[in-house]
């Protein structure tokens, strides 16, 4: 099936000392709010990983244009820029969360509070690690914390279960993907890009980088690639 899975990360204004990498991982809301109306008009409607999951297990019919919205890390700006925009075009966020700085108050990311907040007015959480660390060649004790901890700090604020993981940076290994199914995870989702998805792929499921640098035309160029 194919359905892109965007990926986000910060929706804000980069600093105007920010070096490449946080410019190029920072959408304006002047450009995400163009995006969200291209899709509005275009006839998608957002959809949940858990329901691109039924729709490969069991049939569960999606909407004729699905999309998949992701922000990974977890940043404030989701809370001041993305949710009220997403509520705004009546579209539902997945949101990736480090629980590491959440728990200990960094004001760069999201609170407990917030999450709850967006969360209650229909936004989805799931873990994207304690801490970001690269999940590969570690030892099983490591990998049940990195993926445990997160999972149960959000499901202790969202009274959901957590069946999706963001693979920190993308890195995996065939362990870590073992220790997801053991804890009930359903698949998990990478950086490597893509829009086509099968049910041997819930593990790996693959997405459509949204840069900074993207226009309205690259976007929409991204979302129809045929890949």
């Amino acid at each position: 099936m194919r359905v892109p899975i965007l990926m986000y990360h910060h929706i804000d204004t980069p600093p105007p000392d920010a070096d490449a990498i946080r410019r190029d991982l920072s959408v304006t809301p002047q450009n995400f709010e163009a995006q969200l109306h291209y899709l509005k008009q275009a006839g998608y409607e957002s959809v949940t990983l858990n329901d691109l999951a039924l729709y490969l297990t069991v049939g569960k019919p999606l909407p004729p244009r699905p999309i998949i919205l992701t922000f990974d890390d977890g940043y404030a700006d989701a809370y001041h820029h993305a949710f009220p925009l997403l509520r705004s075009y009546g579209f539902v966020g997945t949101f990736f969360l480090i629980s590491a700085p959440i728990d200990q108050g960094n004001p760069d990311f999201l609170s407990w509070d917030q999450v709850w907040e967006m969360h209650a007015a229909g936004m989805r959480f799931e873990p994207h690690s304690y801490d970001h660390p690269d999940l590969r060649n570690r030892g099983y004790q490591f990998l049940v914390f990195q993926i445990l901890a997160p999972k149960e700090a959000i499901e202790a604020r969202t009274g959901e279960p957590c069946r999706f993981y963001a693979y920190p940076a993308g890195r995996y290994d065939q362990k870590v993907i073992d220790v997801l199914r053991s804890a009930y995870f359903w698949g998990g989702v990478l950086t490597e890009q893509g829009a086509t998805h099968t049910t041997a792929d819930l593990f790996t499921l693959r997405r459509v980088r949204v840069q900074g640098s993207d226009d309205l035309e690259a976007f929409i160029r991204k979302l129809n690639l045929d890949w």
